[in-house]
């Protein structure tokens, strides 16, 4: 199968401007990314609606295209960058994985699990999970948690506790079943890319504030993979000075 990776890049975050261009080390925070994408797939490319951070790229020998500013969502960006990507190349791909541009600490080893996940032929749409094991998280809406099937097939997300452990007390709910944490990293087949960015936004994606419940409410198969890699996004400049405290770097 031909894979093509694309870190959507805003510079204009509320919480955090410039954040591509933070500095990792020396590096600008995009180009972290890049280094480790590149090390599981052929084909890379950073898409932003920024000059400046197309400067950037351009300066570490990145492959960057220009998008439109205004994109509701990452995933339009995305499937923007994909269609532009396969016209310049003139090479069809059959999934595109989508690398969030603040994780610089993404695994080489996380992006081919979202690979193996089309090795079954239903699936539309794969992600990452993580298997949780501090049960605050459990309780935390910030942390967004996943159910499956036995074939590791989404059933629902949600920022509530799921499954709800009857009959237990709160801190013995991790000795009674597993729960899982979701990674916010998707794969999709092209034409499903292309598809899932004309649907309209559905009532449980608003009242829960995740993009892939529209997908789910829509009949899209999201397989699921277990990672044991943590998710790191720097989200804030506060987050940078704690990866540092973290001897992250």
């Amino acid at each position: 199968m031909n894979f093509l990776g694309i870190i959507p890049a805003r510079y204009a975050s509320t919480r955090f401007p410039g954040k591509p261009l933070a500095d990792i080390n020396g590096k600008p925070m995009i180009q972290k990314v890049y280094e480790q994408a590149i090390q599981a797939l052929d084909h890379v490319y950073i898409a932003t609606d920024d000059k400046r951070i197309e400067e950037a790229v351009n300066s570490f020998g990145g492959k960057v295209i220009m998008t439109s500013p205004n994109h509701q969502s990452g995933t339009d960006r995305i499937a923007e960058a994909a269609n532009y990507i396969t016209e310049k190349l003139k090479r069809n791909f059959d999934v595109v994985i989508n690398i969030q541009g603040d994780e610089p600490f993404i695994q080489p080893e996380q992006i081919n699990s979202l690979k193996s996940c089309f090795q079954n032929p239903s699936t539309e749409i794969a992600t990452l999970i993580k298997a949780i094991t501090n049960s605050k998280e459990i309780f935390d809406p910030n942390k967004v948690k996943v159910v499956t099937a036995k074939d590791k097939r989404a059933l629902y997300f949600s920022r509530s506790p799921i499954p709800y452990v009857r009959s237990k007390d709160q801190e013995k709910w991790l000795t009674q079943n597993s729960f899982y944490k979701h990674i916010g990293m998707y794969a999709y087949r092209f034409d499903a890319l292309m598809k899932i960015t004309e649907l309209e936004q559905s009532d449980l994606e608003l009242s829960e504030s995740l993009e892939q419940l529209r997908w789910l409410e829509n009949g899209y198969w999201i397989q699921t993979e277990i990672t044991e890699h943590e998710s790191i996004g720097i989200d804030t400049p506060e987050d940078l000075i704690r990866v540092k405290e973290m001897g992250l770097l």
